[in-house]
């Protein structure tokens, strides 16, 4: 078979999956003449997109019990059609912060095609996301403090961090909507996503459409700090026009 390009490599090893119940890495590698490397660097972002389970010289399917929970956030279609929305949106050579959170992570199997990314994170797990590209981009970590809650760096050394770069573009999560606020957020530390914004010349929110109209107190990132809000095609017309008036830009992704 003739050598595909990363996301086409991977698509295909997954169908093989799916269909056989299991594949091996020699085999892979073979059938797509590549090295044995880039085979485990697929499976295992493979397996962090929770599509298949990494096994010993090779890969085997989800078990059954685990694919019937198809509302699982991290796996839904909602979160694959506004990640690959805003991967739309990135273009190559671009800097960019990709803010901690499972929406955000969703963007990393769409960066596979981009080159000469350079991506600055406060998320171990992002970090590991991104070091299985097999473009390889350039990663960046903040650094800082470890907070459990959010599961990612905050604190004044990460802060200190974002303000000596100059960045295209943030991508970012959010807990809840506030249509004429803005973004909000469970966790009183807000001061990294706002230098974050500050950081950057776009900021993207990244959101499904069922957090929009919560109610939380935390207000993240007012709407004047917003320049792309994208969601998923459930979002009401009547809110989209709302926060459309703040002068924030609405992608509606289809799922």
């Amino acid at each position: 078979m003739t050598k595909r390009n990363t996301q086409q490599r991977r698509h295909t090893i997954l169908s093989k999956v799916n269909e056989c119940g299991e594949v091996s890495v020699d085999a892979l590698a073979a059938e797509f003449e590549t090295s044995e490397v880039t085979i485990r660097k697929d499976l295992t972002a493979l397996e962090k997109s929770g599509l298949l389970l990494r096994r010993y010289g090779g890969a085997v399917a989800l078990p059954q019990e685990i694919v019937a929970k198809s509302n699982d956030k991290r796996d839904s279609l909602r979160k694959m059609a506004i990640a690959k929305a805003a991967a739309n949106l990135i273009k190559d050579h671009n800097r960019i912060i990709i803010d901690s959170g499972r929406t955000t992570a969703a963007m990393i199997p769409e960066l596979a095609n981009k080159h000469g990314l350079v991506v600055m994170t406060n998320a171990m797990n992002i970090a590991n996301r991104l070091l299985s590209l097999e473009n390889e981009p350039t990663l960046l970590m903040t650094g800082g403090t470890w907070d459990p809650h959010s599961e990612s760096f905050q604190g004044q050394v990460a802060e200190k961090v974002l303000r000596s770069y100059d960045f295209d573009q943030l991508f970012i999560g959010a807990d809840g909507i506030d249509v004429a606020r803005g973004t909000t957020t469970f966790n009183e530390l807000v001061g990294l996503s706002q230098v974050m914004a500050e950081s950057a010349r776009e900021v993207i929110v990244l959101v499904e459409s069922d957090k929009v109209g919560r109610k939380i107190p935390n207000l993240e990132l007012p709407w004047s700090q917003v320049t792309t809000l994208i969601t998923d095609d459930n979002l009401a017309l009547e809110q989209c026009q709302i926060i459309e008036s703040s002068g924030v830009t609405v992608i509606r992704a289809s799922v």
